[in-house]
């Protein structure tokens, strides 16, 4: 019996701190949430503008409009390496030239190769 009362204690107790951590997340103000996912995703791509060999100043438009063109490119083709090499050197392959070209985007590319300058550190300011 006194064991029966220890368990039920013990089921009561949890259920209380469950409820309680339940509240607790659902009261988190959504623009708090916003602002986590913001500098995790801005930390995320900053670490990617390095890790491709960028060595200009980050800047997170200009590198997200060239991410892009990646993307797009690797969405058309499906082929798991396009991606990566793509954005290799920065954006300085034949491979990003090559999707430019396949996205039927020739007439800006003058405006994406002044932007990679600028990501290379190579660009006027």
């Amino acid at each position: 019996m006194p064991q029966r009362k220890l368990i039920y204690g013990s089921l009561i107790l949890s259920s209380v701190l469950l409820l309680l951590i339940a509240r607790l997340v659902v009261s988190i103000p959504t623009s708090f949430l916003e602002q986590v996912q913001e500098r995790s995703e801005k930390s995320r791509d900053k670490r990617s503008f390095y890790d491709i060999h960028c060595k200009g100043i980050y800047d997170k438009s200009i590198f997200a409009r060239i991410d892009q063109i990646c993307e797009d490119c690797y969405n058309l083709f499906r082929e798991p390496k396009l991606h990566s090499v793509c954005r290799q050197d920065c954006f300085t392959t034949e491979y990003f030239k090559g999707c430019v070209e396949v996205l039927l985007l020739n007439d800006e590319f003058e405006k994406y190769q002044e932007w990679i300058r600028r990501l290379n550190g190579l660009g006027v300011y």
